[in-house]
């Protein structure tokens, strides 16, 4: 069997989504109900990959593996030098002969997609510049808890438009045939060749920079960090751009009143979203940060082909 990977959301089709879905959801609640899951993955390893620090990330891969009873190796960005040391096709091929599964967080798409040429297992993308597909699948997994659906949605985006979050929701949204908008301020809209992606999947799909049409009449809204790793630079400047885009309350009441917000975390309070929205009603960013660890699983059981 061909062995599979997943770079990018695009990797799997809506059916396939839909598996993972309903697989995650049965790991969740057999872990809830019981306290514990099936060790399908005893004697098995995941070899993480780190470029980039992480809590979600590392936490939920290492848990979950350890939960259906495997082992996660943890390898820091001093350890193996990625692409420096060694090259991430060469390491693909020694870590491939030994682990099950490889898990990488990289600062470019192309260094997780040359680790996967390599491997001969499936390689994860646990975030990299382009796209951040283990995020989406635990904020679809929270949209169905909370709204109790996955399509007939608009979902919306507020802020940074060329972020690996609204890249990889743009598309998981759109092959779901949600409609999805993204309110970003002028220079910082999505990328364009994702948006082309994007629509083609024939659902709307609109970038703006008009926050109150985005917003409007909303079933989920959307941010994340205004300066993510790599653009500390820029903080300063940045901060005074995306500052008309931040999620207040104000904004949430133009959503639909069953609306829920979303953040990948960390959160800056006061910067992209209003400390009353992460502590308001509305905000569902505790139970999305928890569904990493149950998506995480899912996903794996998936790639694996291992019958739950």
């Amino acid at each position: 069997m061909k062995k599979k990977d997943f770079l990018r959301i695009t990797d799997i089709s809506q059916s396939e989504l839909l598996e993972i879905m309903t697989l995650s959801e049965k790991v969740k609640k057999e872990l809830k109900s019981t306290g514990k899951n099936k060790p399908v993955f005893a004697q098995k390893t995941l070899v993480a990959i780190y470029e980039k620090p992480s809590l979600r990330t590392r936490i939920s891969f290492e848990i979950g593996m350890t939960q259906l009873g495997g082992h996660s190796v943890y390898l820091a960005p001093t350890d193996i030098s990625m692409g420096k040391r060694e090259s991430a096709s060469d390491i693909g091929k020694v870590t491939g002969s030994m682990a099950d599964m490889i898990m990488a967080r990289t600062f470019k798409h192309e260094t997780v997609a040359e680790l996967a040429k390599g491997s001969e297992v499936p390689v994860i993308n646990g975030l990299s510049d382009l796209e951040h597909p283990c995020q989406i699948l635990a904020d679809y997994l929270t949209i169905k808890e909370q709204l109790g659906s996955l399509q007939g949605l608009k979902v919306t985006f507020v802020g940074d438009g060329n972020n690996n979050v609204t890249h990889s929701l743009a598309l998981a949204s759109a092959m779901l045939g949600n409609e999805f908008y993204c309110a970003s301020p002028q220079g910082y809209e999505m990328n364009p060749a994702i948006m082309k992606e994007a629509q083609a999947f024939g659902s709307k799909v609109v970038q703006t920079d008009s926050i109150e049409a985005a917003a409007k009449d909303a079933d989920v809204i959307v941010a994340d960090t205004w300066v993510s790793m790599g653009s500390e630079e820029e903080k300063e400047a940045r901060l005074k751009t995306f500052s008309p885009y931040q999620v207040t309350q104000s904004v949430m009441a133009m959503a639909k009143p069953a609306a829920i917000f979303m953040h990948c975390l960390p959160a800056y309070r006061d910067k992209e979203v209003a400390t009353a929205v992460i502590d308001g009603p509305q905000s569902v960013i505790f139970p999305e940060a928890e569904n990493r660890l149950h998506a995480q699983k899912g996903l794996m059981l998936w790639l694996a082909g291992i019958e739950y």
